[in-house]
C-alpha cells in the first residue's frame, strides 16, 4: 500500500482530490496536508475587497472535497522536507513519511525583503490571512478616511488598488462618519497611492493592457509612483527617492518567493528555490515527488506564475498520480504558449488580453464573474453531502 500525500490545498490539488472522488487510487492510502481548511479562490479577491463578493463566495471549502475522495485531512504546514529519507516535517513538529509526495502549496511573500515591512505591512500572501485582516481595514474607514499605501505593481497590486479605490471612494463604507477635511461640502474619501517599484507598471502585459490600465487608474484618481519602496514605519512608507508618505495601512503586493523550507530539501530547486520539474510534473532529481502551480518551476517550458497555469496542471497531475501509483507510462504536459488574462478594475469593469489583444468594458467584468463563479462552484461540496 503507497502512501500519497498531498502537501498544500491550491488550484491543481484541488482537481485531484475531484478526480479521486471520482475514481479512487487504487492500492493506495492518500492524505492531504495544509494549513487551511479552504482555498481562497485567487481571482476573486479583488472583487472581494471591492465589495462585490462574500469571501464564502470566494472560497473552496476543503474538507468536503477531501471526505468524497477518501483523503485523510490533516491539518499542518510544512517546515521542512527530506527528500531522500521521504519524509515531512510540520511546524508542529510531526512527521509524515511518504511514498509518493505532490507539492501544491503555493509561493509565499518574503517578510523581510522591505525593512519594517513584517512589523507594519499588511501581505496579500497567505490570502486566508489577508482577507480576515482587511476586516480591520474596513472598520477603521469606518471611522475616517485613509491614506493607503499598495506596494507592487503587477496584476495583484493594479486590481487591489482599484479595488480599494472602489470600496473606499467616495460612495464610501456604509456607516463611516462624513469627515470633510478639505472644505469641498463632501465626505472626503480614502486615498490609495500605488508605488510600482522602480520598472513599469503591470511588467510583462502588453503595451495596449498597460496604456488601458494607466488610464483607469488615472479615472480612479490613484497616485503613480515609480520609486521603490525603502521602508516602513509606524505611520509612514519611505520612497528610494527621499520621499515620505503617509500611510496608514501599508498594503504589500510585491513579487513571490519559495517557500523556505524547500532550500534544504534535497529537491533540484531552480536558481529562485522553486521545484524543477519535467513534463510530467515530476521532480529533476526525485521521480516521486510533483510540484504543480506556484511553487514549481518548468526549465523546458517556462511561463509565468499565474492561477491559469495552476489550473491547467490540475488534470495532468492527477492522472499522472495515478499512473506513477500503477506503473504506468507518465502523460507530458504542455503548459500552453499564452493564457486569457482577465484584470479587475475596481467596480464591475475589467480589461482582458489574449497574447496582444486587449478589450475592457462591463461585459469584460461579468465574463471574468462567470468564469470565476463557475471554478468555485465546480469544486464546491456541501460540508454535510461529500
Amino acid at each position: 500500500m503507497k502512501r500519497v500525500v498531498l502537501l498544500g490545498g491550491g488550484h491543481a490539488h484541488v482537481h485531484v482530490l475531484r478526480a479521486l472522488a471520482a475514481v479512487p487510487l487504487a492500492g493506495a492510502e492518500v492524505c492531504m496536508v495544509t494549513p487551511f481548511r479552504r482555498q481562497m479562490y485567487s481571482g476573486m479577491v479583488p472583487g472581494l475587497i471591492a465589495g462585490h463578493y462574500s469571501a464564502d463566495a470566494c472560497a473552496i471549502p476543503l474538507p468536503p472535497l477531501a471526505q468524497a475522495a477518501k483523503v485523510e485531512f490533516i491539518d499542518g504546514a510544512a517546515a521542512g522536507l527530506d527528500a531522500d529519507r521521504r519524509l515531512l516535517k510540520l511546524a508542529d513538529g510531526r512527521r509524515i513519511d511518504y511514498d509518493v509526495l505532490s507539492v501544491d502549496t503555493g509561493a509565499t511573500m518574503p517578510r523581510d525583503l522591505i525593512p519594517g515591512a513584517r512589523e507594519h505591512g499588511l501581505f496579500v500572501r497567505p490570502i486566508e490571512h489577508f482577507v480576515k485582516l482587511f476586516d480591520g481595514v474596513l472598520t477603521l474607514a469606518e471611522k475616517r478616511p485613509l491614506d493607503i499605501v499598495v506596494i507592487g505593481g503587477g496584476a495583484a497590486g493594479f486590481e487591489l488598488a482599484l479595488a480599494l479605490a472602489h470600496r473606499l471612494g467616495r460612495a464610501g463604507v456604509v456607516g463611516r462618519a462624513e469627515v470633510d477635511g478639505d472644505g469641498d461640502g463632501k465626505p472626503d474619501a480614502s486615498r490609495i497611492a500605488l508605488v510600482l517599484g522602480g520598472a513599469a507598471l503591470l511588467p510583462g502585459y502588453p503595451q495596449a493592457v498597460v496604456e488601458r490600465a494607466l488610464r483607469v487608474l488615472k479615472q480612479h484618481r490613484i497616485t503613480l509612483l515609480p520609486a521603490l519602496c525603502s521602508g516602513i514605519d509606524g505611520g509612514h512608507v519611505h520612497l528610494d527617492n527621499g520621499a515620505r508618505l503617509a500611510c496608514d495601512v501599508p498594503l504589500i503586493a510585491v513579487g513571490t518567493g519559495a517557500p523556505g523550507w524547500l532550500a534544504g530539501s534535497g529537491l533540484q530547486l531552480d536558481a529562485a528555490g522553486f521545484v524543477n520539474t519535467a513534463a510530467t510534473l515530476q521532480s529533476l532529481a526525485h521521480p516521486n515527488v510533483f510540484a504543480a502551480g506556484d511553487v514549481a518551476s518548468r526549465p523546458d517550458a517556462p511561463h509565468a506564475r499565474s492561477g491559469v497555469y495552476a489550473v491547467r496542471a490540475g488534470p495532468p497531475l492527477a492522472e499522472n498520480l495515478r499512473r506513477f501509483c500503477g506503473a504506468g507510462e507518465l502523460l507530458t504536459h504542455d503548459p500552453g504558449p499564452r493564457t486569457l488574462n482577465l484584470l479587475s478594475c475596481g467596480g464591475r469593469r475589467a480589461i482582458m488580453s489574449w497574447g496582444r489583444w486587449s478589450a475592457e468594458g462591463r461585459w469584460v467584468w461579468w465574463w471574468k464573474d462567470h468564469i470565476d463563479r463557475k471554478f468555485v462552484r465546480r469544486y464546491t461540496l456541501p460540508a454535510d453531502e461529500p
